[in-house]
């Protein structure tokens, strides 16, 4: 689970496996598998990183840096 804040301020919990793609126009919009669409406050990159964090703790991707995003 990544925590991501709405644009209202509240924050909740989103099962990364379930995110199809991030994108900035000019809010982040994460958009499901489902097509659903969620705004966010964090940035395109912010998220992406938390998405990289949660499967490193999944040790589904390496954590010495191979798929370092930035």
């Amino acid at each position: 689970m990544v925590r991501l804040t709405r644009l209202n301020n509240t924050e909740f919990l989103l099962n990364a496996e379930l995110i199809k793609f991030v994108e900035s126009c000019p809010d982040t919009v994460v958009t499901l598998v489902n097509c659903e669409t969620l705004m966010v406050r964090e940035t395109v990159d912010e998220v992406v990183k938390r998405i990289l964090k949660y499967h490193q703790t999944k040790n589904l991707i390496p954590k010495d840096g191979i798929m370092n995003y930035e």
